[in-house]
């Protein structure tokens, strides 16, 4: 919940004994959005930074979240500048800024997303699915060579088929092809596979797997983010990965958040208690 300068709600609340207490109505220290936007850093980038801008009294005013994309380290402890181009560099004031970054096992500066295992599953998943989609596109997927040893065909016959056969392209065009030769002799014409004609890319296979190994990356129950179940027992109760996921995943992630205050030394961050969404389990007899 947004908390004030003086670590106090902002909106009406409920507090853990089920009273209704009427919020302080002042300015938020760190507001949703600019929360939001921390996360989503922490979580895409591996580090996030939020800068402290202080009141003419020199105490905090406001918390905002300063894009990662564009933030770096100094080289002096707790110096921070925004670069968002060369030669573009521009100094935050000494020790306004906090850096929460992921562990990185080869350097402690900055730190590293936990998604990058899966970063080739992720290239390899988009590959097949630009592959498929040209695939399509093309529209004859003739991965063949036709070879005419037909003494029987004319030139003109020739320049005929190669027409065709350049019509036969496009999107939409997946057009069979006749050719008829009186008398003509046993394979005088002869379809010779570059490759696999019926292009077998494994399309369902590839990503099937990739997707995984995207999902294990991000240890995110398939069920929660709508992945339809190849097996008839599906993936469990929502209800149930809820529950899961937060204790497992959210839980831990807010903890990690948490040490903004102990850098602040105020309460800026908040976070309501969890109700679990599964029904607890009867008691046995």
């Amino acid at each position: 919940m947004p908390l004030d300068r003086f670590g106090n709600p902002v909106e009406d609340y409920i507090d853990d004994d089920g009273i209704k207490r009427k919020g302080s109505g002042l300015a938020p220290l760190l507001d949703r959005r600019n929360f939001g936007e921390l996360a989503l850093n922490l979580l895409q980038m591996g580090n996030c930074y939020l800068e402290r801008r202080d009141s003419m009294l020199g105490t905090p005013l406001v918390l905002v979240n300063s894009p990662a994309i564009h933030t770096r380290r100094g080289v002096e402890e707790g110096a921070f500048w925004w670069v968002p181009g060369y030669k573009l560099e521009t100094p935050f004031a000494a020790g306004a800024v906090f850096h929460l970054y992921e562990a990185e096992l080869t350097q402690e500066i900055y730190g590293l997303p936990e998604w990058t295992s899966a970063m080739q599953s992720g290239l390899l998943n988009a590959d097949a699915t630009v592959f498929r989609r040209k695939y399509y596109q093309n529209g004859s997927h003739m991965g063949y060579i036709l070879y005419v040893s037909e003494e029987t065909l004319s030139d003109e016959d020739g320049d005929a088929i190669e027409a065709a056969m350049d019509e036969a392209k496009g999107p939409g065009n997946f057009r069979n092809f006749f050719l008829h030769l009186p008398g003509g002799k046993e394979k005088g014409v002869q379809v010779i596979p570059v490759g696999e004609a019926t292009a077998k890319d494994e399309f369902m296979g590839i990503k099937n797997a990739t997707r995984g190994d995207i999902l294990t990356a991000h240890r995110v129950p398939p069920v929660l983010i709508g992945v339809v179940p190849e097996v008839n027992g599906g993936f469990g109760k929502p209800s149930e990965a809820a529950d899961a996921f937060h204790f497992a995943e959210i839980e831990p992630l807010q903890l990690r958040f948490l040490e903004v205050n102990a850098w602040l030394g105020l309460e800026a961050v908040r976070f309501r208690r969890y109700e679990r969404q599964a029904a607890p389990a009867a008691a046995a007899a």
